[in-house]
């Protein structure tokens, strides 16, 4: 994998460019992508807090090899350290509120996941991997009995998050209010919410003075831009002033914080009603067309139970042993630890609901509650004094609290299994994207090439070529041109490829994006294509035998 430089996904590629980018001279605060739609660019709305672990990787190894493998030896790395600190958050939760030698327990139950695992493979270098880190070291300091050290790691850990990206925003809120709940139950919680205040409204307005492109002064919703920035450093004033107030009313505790969040509210649809919709701020067409049919933001139930299955087991054991472990802890210290955590676990299990891309978290946070379980049911079974139930009980046993069982079931259970159409749609996906069949266009000049959304990353990556668009929401336009040629008619791909300047035509036969253009637009530009319809203006070119892609050239 790391040879053929494998990067699955389209933001793991897109990171790569990015540090290619700024390590061929690019600025630090110009993100724009500009092998994507040239000579504009392509508008990405990252940061370079990811890309910097990665280009020191990279320059690290060039002193002692090619930049080839300096390349391909950091994407395979670089993933290790946000899993490393992931490790670190998980162990040292676990050992605050089960037993100062649970954590190894929980390090097997994380690498156990099938989910939140995925986002730390091998060449997984896009920003995932690091949000699902900064989340572990927000839960171990919420159970931190140390206020001002635990106030302060969840501070700096959601300033670190949302500088890096959004997605984790209702975590950051529910951290948030979790700690402002336990200085309205214990006053003496008025240090912690100090400390996170102080370090929240900081840390995000060093994150975005740091780290923030130029295209993110704009007052766009998707990233740390002023809009968000305002909100951090104004909740984390009000958190502060509240702490320092730090009445001995528990009603007037709660009605100040009932007001520091009417404020908030307030003020947020007042200055910034444009983020009360969607953060992505696209064309209804683009959101009916593209960004509605994003599989892993719909909701877990509406996806099959294959897929459903085995990313909701984990959390649901996590979320009955936390519960538990808070009803345990009911007469202990240690019960605000366990309350704190299990709010957030039941919370982030909830957020299945709204999108599948809350597997990775819910996975992640499940972990201390099933390590709970399996800390106290794995020693019973082990110590039974029949042997079937040493052995088969406690494997059986063990797989069932870390959530493994469900991957194991799946396997046999003959549930909503791939057709023939799928596995061919699959394969195909797979096929048109694999290092030696892109590499192999390098053979024709370097030029731009017109082609389909989610090939555009990839094939910027692997190739020396341009291409127009790639599906990040704020290049609408460049999106919707590309379905527009696809869906439209042929003259009118025709003019679109011209306007973009692109000189050859790329496509992949049964690649999942080409389905949707053949089932909405039947009789379309590339509905005629795939039936072998090829219009006088496209001239057929070469590649290597067996090459599942279709090339042509542009008259």
């Amino acid at each position: 994998m790391v040879r053929w430089l494998s990067l699955g996904d389209t933001d793991d590629n897109m990171r790569l460019m990015q540090v290619r980018a700024w390590l061929g001279g690019q600025g630090w605060y110009d993100l724009t992508n500009y092998r994507l739609n040239p000579p504009v660019g392509f508008n990405i709305h990252w940061s370079r807090i990811v890309d910097l672990p990665i280009a020191g990787l990279i320059l690290f190894f060039r002193l002692f090899t090619s930049n080839y493998w300096a390349e391909r030896l950091a994407c395979g790395i670089a993933p290790l350290i946000p899993l490393s600190i992931t490790m670190l958050g998980v162990g040292a939760t676990v050992r605050r509120l089960i037993h100062p030698l649970a954590w190894p327990l929980a390090i097997v139950f994380l690498l156990g996941t099938a989910a939140t695992m995925l986002m730390f493979l091998p060449e997984r270098i896009d920003h995932h991997g690091w949000q699902l880190a900064m989340l572990s070291l927000t839960v171990a300091g919420l159970c931190d009995q140390r206020d001002r050290r635990g106030g302060l790691m969840v501070g700096l850990a959601s300033a670190v998050s949302l500088s890096i990206g959004l997605e984790m925003l209702p975590y950051c809120a529910m951290a948030g209010a979790i700690l402002a709940l336990r200085w309205v139950w214990d006053r003496t919680e008025a240090r912690r919410l100090a400390a996170y205040a102080v370090s929240l409204g900081g840390g995000a307005a060093v994150g975005f003075a740091a780290f923030a492109s130029n295209a993110n002064y704009a007052m766009r919703c998707d990233a740390l831009t002023p809009v968000w920035l305002s909100v951090c450093v104004a909740a984390g004033a009000l958190l502060l002033l509240m702490a320092w107030a730090n009445p001995e009313s528990r009603g007037l505790r709660i009605a100040m914080a009932v007001v520091a969040g009417g404020v908030i509210v307030a003020g947020f649809v007042h200055f910034f009603p444009q983020c009360l919709g969607r953060p992505e701020g696209v064309s209804p067409e683009l959101e009916k067309n593209w960004l509605n049919n994003v599989r892993e933001a719909k909701p877990i139930y509406k996806h099959p139970f294959r897929l459903a299955f085995p990313i909701a087991a984990l959390p649901i054991v996590g979320m009955v042993g936390v519960l538990w472990g808070t009803w345990r802890a009911r007469r202990t210290p240690a019960l605000i630890g366990w309350t704190a955590v299990a709010l957030f676990v039941v919370f982030a299990t909830l957020m299945l609901l709204w999108q599948v891309r809350a597997g990775p978290a819910a996975q992640l946070l499940a972990v201390p509650g099933a390590t709970l379980l399996g800390w106290v049911i794995l020693p019973w079974l082990l110590n039974h004094r029949s042997l079937p139930v040493r052995v088969g009980g406690t494997v059986a046993a063990f797989l069932l609290v870390s959530g493994m069982f469900a991957g194991l079931i799946i396997k046999y259970l003959p549930v909503a299994r791939p057709n023939a159409y799928t596995k061919r749609v699959n394969g195909a996906t797979g096929n048109c994207v694999r290092y030696t069949v892109l590499k192999a266009l390098d053979h024709y000049p370097a030029q731009t090439i017109f082609t389909f959304v989610d090939l555009g990353p990839r094939l910027i990556t692997v190739t020396h070529h341009n291409a127009i668009a790639g599906p990040y929401h704020r290049n609408g336009d460049a999106i919707l041109d590309v379905q527009h040629a696809f869906g439209g008619t042929a003259d009118q791909a025709h003019a679109i490829i011209r306007r973009h300047g692109a000189t050859m035509l790329l496509v992949c036969p049964n690649h999942s994006e080409s389905t949707n253009y053949r089932a909405r637009n039947p009789g379309g530009f590339y509905d005629q294509l795939a039936h072998g319809q090829t219009p006088t203006w496209l001239t057929p070119l070469p590649l290597p035998k067996g090459s599942p892609l279709r090339l042509f050239k542009v008259d």
